[in-house]
């Protein structure tokens, strides 16, 4: 289960109501920035500018791809650990506009993450460390330390132990 935090709105959509949930400043600066960040190839630029403009945690090492679209409404709840790579052109989201309610909720990718390209995280989950998230998956739920997961929707498809004896078996 995804931990966010629910607001319900009365009237129009909450999307159609955005401006009364985020300041219209913040979310063009922040647009700004996110669209320097996708299209810098130096990534040590790229996360200074993650962590000065956007307020993002973002660890030593860690590789944000080309193309990385990170939430432009709330990017300081996102938080990417030490040495991890995030795939070309995956998504990040920390909210969800619906109909009746908006959602918010922290995005914590652990240590040693890979992230495959053209994933989608969404928001409230946590990424635990050494996980590995192939190509194209959509992250709907907490992915457990060490596992090896993928798909439309997520699952496991090799767990922290299973990985592990995989590592052995090829040794």
């Amino acid at each position: 289960m995804r931990k966010t935090e629910r607001y319900a709105v009365q009237g129009k959509n909450s999307l159609y109501q955005v401006y009364a949930t985020v300041p219209f400043w913040k979310v063009a600066k922040n647009f700004v920035a996110i669209q320097v960040s996708r299209y810098t190839p130096f990534l040590p630029v790229k996360n200074w500018i993650c962590r000065t403009f956007l307020g993002m945690k973002v660890g030593e090492d860690t590789a944000v791809a080309l193309m990385v679209m990170l939430d432009v409404m709330f990017p300081e709840r996102i938080s990417i650990g030490r040495n991890t790579v995030i795939g070309y052109n995956t998504t990040i989201l920390a909210h969800e506009y619906l109909i009746r309610e908006y959602r918010l909720g922290d995005v914590i990718i652990g240590d040693e993450v890979m992230i495959g390209a053209n994933s989608t995280i969404l928001p409230g989950v946590t990424i635990g460390n050494g996980a590995v998230v192939s190509a194209g998956t959509l992250v709907h739920k907490d992915v457990p330390e060490g596992a090896f997961v993928g798909g439309n929707p997520m699952q496991i498809i090799y767990t922290k132990e299973e990985m592990e004896g995989r590592e052995r078996e090829k040794s």
